[in-house]
C-alpha cells in the first residue's frame, strides 16, 4: 500500500485532503471546514453538545480495531449521547492526534469511517484540528445537536413507580472485547494462529462497530412517548441506573430475568466461564438508550419493537436492587468502565 508521510501534505493540506469530500446536508450548518470557526443556526431550537475523547491503548486497541471502524465508532459514540437528549446530531468537529507511525493513507482510512457515520445519521463534519502526537493516536469529537425545548429528556426527571425501559440486549459489546482480547494473546503466543471468529459475528460488530439507536428515538416520537429520564448505555446498566437514581433521587428494582441478552453474547460467556448478567450489568459499550417513562405510557411502550421494560423505579430509602431469578435481593453497585481506575 501506498505510503504518503503526513508532512508533505502539511497541516492545512492535510485537512483539506480529509475533509473534502464531505457534503453539507443540514440546513442548521451555514459554514463547515475552510473558515476560522463554523456558523450554525438553530433559530428556535435548543442547541445541545457533546464531546468524546479516545486515546490508543485506553480505548481502542490497534491490534485488532480496524481503522476504518475506528473512525465510525468515535461519530457514532458522540451521536448516541445527543439520542440520549432525545436529540438529533447535526454537526460535529473532528480533532486527531498523530505520531510518525501513521501515514495520510492511515488517516483517510479514519476519516472513511467517519464519513460514513455522517452520511448514514445525516450529520455534518464542520471543524476540527490536527497535531503531532508523541503517545500514539487520539481522536476527539464533538457533536453538536438540536431539540425541542418541550422534549429534551434529561437525567433527573424520573419518579416513584416509573418503568425502567432499555432498547436492544446488554453484555454484546463486552463479551465481543473479551473474545478479541482471547485471540490477541493466541495470535501473540503464536502468530500462524489464525484468529477463530466463526459464529461470533454479533458480537463483534457491536464493539467494533456499534450503531446508535436514531430509531428508538424516532419511535418513541411516534409513539408519543415523552420519557422522564434517559442515558446510552455506555459505561454499563448499573453505572448508568445510579446515574438517574442519585439524579433522579429515587431508587430502582430491576428484574434479572428481563435483562435482554442475545444469544451470541451468552455463548461466549458461557465458552469464558462468565456471567452474561454480570456482562449486561457492567460490560458497557452497548451503546443502548436505557429510559424511564410514566405508567400511563405502558400500553404504548410494549408494543414497540426492540424495547423492554425491565423494573421500575422506587423511592430512595428503597435502595438499588437487582431481583435474581429466584427472587433474591442483590445491590446494585457501579463496576461498569471507568478509564480513570
Amino acid at each position: 500500500m501506498e505510503r504518503t508521510e503526513i508532512s508533505t501534505l502539511g497541516e492545512f493540506g492535510l485537512i483539506k485532503h480529509l475533509t473534502d469530500k464531505f457534503k453539507i446536508i443540514n440546513t442548521s450548518t451555514i459554514k463547515g471546514v475552510g473558515d476560522d470557526a463554523a456558523v450554525l443556526d438553530y433559530k428556535d431550537k435548543q442547541v445541545l453538545v457533546t464531546t468524546d475523547l479516545l486515546l490508543e491503548g485506553i480505548h481502542f486497541d490497534l491490534v485488532y480495531t480496524p481503522l476504518k471502524h475506528l473512525g465510525y465508532k468515535a461519530a457514532v459514540v458522540n451521536f448516541s449521547d445527543i439520542y440520549a437528549m432525545n436529540g438529533q446530531p447535526k454537526q460535529i468537529t473532528v480533532s486527531i492526534g498523530v505520531s510518525k507511525r501513521f501515514s495520510v493513507e492511515d488517516l483517510t482510512v479514519i476519516y472513511d469511517g467517519i464519513k460514513l457515520a455522517c452520511e448514514h445519521y445525516g450529520v455534518d463534519l464542520v471543524g476540527g484540528d490536527t497535531s503531532a502526537s508523541l503517545t500514539g493516536l487520539a481522536i476527539s469529537i464533538t457533536c453538536i445537536g438540536e431539540g425541542e425545548k418541550d422534549k429534551i429528556v434529561y437525567r433527573n426527571g424520573a419518579k416513584n413507580n416509573d418503568l425502567i425501559c432499555v432498547s436492544g440486549d446488554l453484555g454484546s459489546a463486552y463479551m465481543g472485547l473479551q473474545l478479541l482480547e482471547r485471540e490477541k494473546i493466541v495470535f501473540s503466543a503464536n502468530s500462524e494462529t489464525q484468529p477463530d471468529f466463526e459464529g461470533k459475528d454479533y458480537i463483534l460488530q457491536r464493539q467494533l462497530k456499534p450503531e446508535a439507536r436514531k430509531d428508538i428515538v424516532k419511535l418513541l416520537a411516534e409513539k408519543g412517548v415523552v420519557p422522564t429520564a434517559m442515558m446510552d448505555v455506555s459505561d454499563g446498566l448499573s453505572s448508568e441506573l445510579m446515574h438517574i437514581c442519585s439524579q433522579s433521587n429515587t431508587g430502582c428494582r430491576i428484574y434479572e430475568d428481563k435483562i435482554p441478552i442475545n444469544y451470541q453474547a451468552a455463548v461466549m460467556a458461557e465458552e469464558l466461564n462468565m456471567s452474561i448478567v454480570t456482562a449486561a450489568l457492567n460490560g458497557g459499550e452497548d451503546y443502548e438508550l436505557l429510559f424511564t417513562a410514566s405508567l400511563e405510557d405502558y400500553d404504548k411502550i410494549i408494543t414497540m419493537e426492540g424495547v423492554g421494560i425491565i423494573g421500575h423505579m422506587t423511592k430512595p430509602e428503597l435502595g438499588l436492587h437487582l431481583v435474581g431469578r429466584e427472587g433474591e435481593e442483590i445491590q446494585i453497585q457501579a463496576q461498569g468502565w471507568n478509564s480513570l481506575k
